[in-house]
């Protein structure tokens, strides 16, 4: 026993070392790279000595950081940031964003299943469905756009789980004060450890921005094109090889899965505008405005899946249930919508801005057939044009800021959105956000038409809308960060699985006719002294319903004890520190890639299990490094019980880096 708690100690600290040598290695490459050469002795000494008003020229030259303009679609304005903070190591990952709430599956570039529900967005016009394949399609409002003085560019690299990497990089520069435009690309390719589990995805966005010299005409326009492949494994099939840490299976190759060569395929093109027009001439304190917003947008999901029958040790079975076909199933549906929103805009500097708009949005979704049976027919097709009206007012005065939303349908459709927000800005380190949200929401196409080569995955309904009402409130202050949110739900829409076969995924749409209330209440909190620091976020979340339909993990954690300096005459700028994940145990939702979608189960639970990372990040000029040992303690654990989806195995124990690198022409 005593020799085996050694050889353990020896391992992981074999691991800590590769990690630091690593950190070291890429650091002290990059100080080189960074040093200025030695300048050749001049042969005159005055091309040594530059004049004073050289200098001042030169200095006047360099365009400052706030130069350097990143702004949404409602005009949020941030500045480029090349800092390094506790924040940025949250953002460095696949979706580039803070991805707490959200717990990834083991391939990067697959789905994510959803830990806190207060995350989901939601329109009351139709989507499109296939919700577990959008977390890294970018949607309209996601969307940025740039005012740079001079070019500026950043590249985004970060090494995958096997066989691939990771890159996001764009471009952006103006070509006049008053004209912008950026070329970005996100594109990923991981094959990962199990057997068909490739990732492949491709991000590509073009944006411009205008404004004409006295800012009468405001344009913001953009492409994006974007394409994700998944191979679809269906999870391992034995999870007692999994969890029994095995040396046999330590290769997770080995480990037997439901799907060995089905793939899932999403694609979408969108053209944006958005555009305003002032009438006067001269902006006044009165000024009158005509505003248009379009969007058309197609999409294409695809479920391929050349053998259908399942292997499992000697059995052989169908995983979703009986089939039209033998083999060769191909699964296709399209989508398209249009949208156009014209208003015309009252503004008056003292009482705010006074919206009056109408909105045209009209869809096409479709298959290539029709199912007739004997007692029902499965159209090929929905389509529909939907007309709505609405005010909109908006104010910003002193430290308040509101924004009021409504609008209504004025065809057959029943549909309503009210949103409105009102901020309080006490001072610069305590602000205060109320909001509230009450939506009729019509169903997601998904819901109501599917069609598949599988005989229990074709349905045609027609739904209910959705009811949905949510109240928040955000607290920015110099003590903690709080969001609370008080929600219900009427007429909730889910999938469900209606198999009593472990083995088999019978899943199919249901509406849920009582009320489902749901709170969460979600806390951050940083401590620093001297060099350290520690980052504390906590959620917690309750729901209220007579069955388990909405199901969430009461509490959810995230800890990271950190430690930060300057090194080297302050070139280098060190972070390295520990990262502890955790939720509790629940009936997580799991996924069927036969839909794109997680639906329901109340047989397996996961969670309980602690997650810690290890990370060194350093900063030099503008450039970031990082490198992280992920999960690192499962090396010791005593059993595998770590998953992100009942069947589908978490992330193991794996070393990581890349770099952010932004580049100020």
């Amino acid at each position: 026993m005593l020799f085996c708690k050694q050889l353990a100690i020896f391992a992981l600290y074999n691991v800590y070392m590769r990690i630091v040598f690593s950190a070291v290695f890429l650091v002290f490459t990059f100080l080189t790279f960074a040093q200025k050469p030695v300048a050749e002795k001049p042969k005159e000494r005055k091309s040594l000595i530059k004049s004073a008003e050289q200098k001042a020229k030169e200095k006047a030259q360099k365009a400052p950081i706030t130069s350097y303009k990143i702004y949404t679609l409602e005009r949020d304005t941030t500045f480029v940031d090349t800092s390094l903070t506790i924040k940025k190591e949250y953002d460095y990952n696949y979706l580039r964003k803070d991805n707490f709430g959200l717990l990834p599956f083991f391939n990067e570039g697959q789905t994510y299943n959803t830990l806190q529900y207060s995350l989901n967005q939601f329109s009351p016009f139709p989507e499109f469905g296939y919700k577990a394949k959008h977390f890294d399609y970018l949607e309209a409002n996601e969307i940025k756009y740039y005012s740079a003085a001079t070019p500026l560019t950043e590249l985004y690299f970060k090494t995958v789980m096997q066989q691939g990497q990771s890159l996001d990089a764009f471009i952006t520069m103006n070509t006049s004060e008053r004209f912008n435009f950026s070329i970005a690309y996100k594109g990923l390719r991981s094959l990962g450890k199990y057997i068909n589990q490739l990732s492949s995805s491709g991000n590509f966005r073009f944006t411009a921005s205008y404004n004409s010299k006295t800012q009468r005409y405001i344009a913001n326009a953009h492409f994006a094109g974007q394409d994700i492949l998944n191979g679809e494994n269906g999870g391992i099939t034995t999870i007692a090889d999994f969890e029994s840490k095995d040396e046999n299976f330590t290769e997770r190759q080995r480990l037997e899965i439901y799907l060995k060569d089905a793939e899932t395929f999403l694609k979408g093109n969108r053209y944006f505008i958005d555009h305003q027009f002032r009438v006067n001439p001269d902006k006044k304190e009165n000024n009158l405005y005509i505003a248009h917003q379009f969007t058309y947008e197609n999409k294409y999901f695809e479920y391929y899946q050349p053998t259908v029958l399942s292997t499992v040790g000697t059995k052989q079975f169908n995983r979703f249930g009986p089939s039209y076909v033998s083999s060769l199933i191909n699964d296709q549906v399209k989508y398209n919508r249009m949208y156009n929103k014209i208003g015309a805009i009252y503004e008056n500097t003292t009482l705010g801005k006074f919206q009056f708009f109408t909105e045209d949005f009209r869809y096409n979704y479709y298959y290539n057939k029709v199912y007739i049976y004997a007692d029902r027919i499965i159209p090929s097709q929905l389509n529909d044009v939907i007309h709505t009206v609405g005010g909109q007012y908006e104010y910003q005065k002193n430290n308040w800021k509101a924004k009021l939303l409504y609008s209504n349908s004025i065809t057959d459709q029943d549909l309503t959105n009210i949103d409105g927000k009102v901020t309080y800005n006490y001072n610069d380190k305590n602000k205060i956000t109320f909001g509230y949200q009450k939506m009729n929401k019509l169903p997601n196409q998904i819901y109501n038409l599917h069609q598949s080569s599988y005989i229990n995955y074709v349905w045609a309904n027609n739904f209910k809308n959705e009811k949905i009402n949510n109240i928040t409130v955000n607290a920015e202050t110099q003590w903690a960060n709080a969001e609370l949110q008080v929600s219900s739900y009427n007429d909730f829409l889910y999938f469900s699985d209606d198999s009593t076969n472990d083995s088999i995924q019978l899943v199919s749409p249901k509406q849920y006719g009582k009320s489902i209330k749901y709170l969460s209440l979600k806390v951050n909190k940083e401590i620093k002294f001297w060099k350290l620091g520690l980052d504390n976020t906590l959620l917690y979340q309750k729901t209220d319903q007579s069955e388990n339909i909405l199901n969430v993990p009461d509490f959810v954690t995230r800890n990271t004890l950190y430690f930060s300096d300057y090194f080297f005459k302050k070139a280098l700028y060190l972070q390295t520190g520990v990262t502890f994940n955790y939720f509790t145990k629940y009936y997580a939702n799991d996924y069927n890639p036969v839909t794109a979608e997680f639906f329901i189960q109340q047989k397996k639970q996961i969670g309980d299990f602690a997650n810690f990372d290890f990370f060194v990040n350093a900063r030099i000029r503008q450039t970031r490094i990082f490198v992280k040992a992920e999960h690192f303690n499962a090396a010791w654990a005593p059993t595998n019980n770590f998953y992100s989806a009942p069947n589908y195995p978490y992330r193991d124990f794996l070393i990581r880096f890349g770099l952010v690198w932004n580049f100020f022409q």
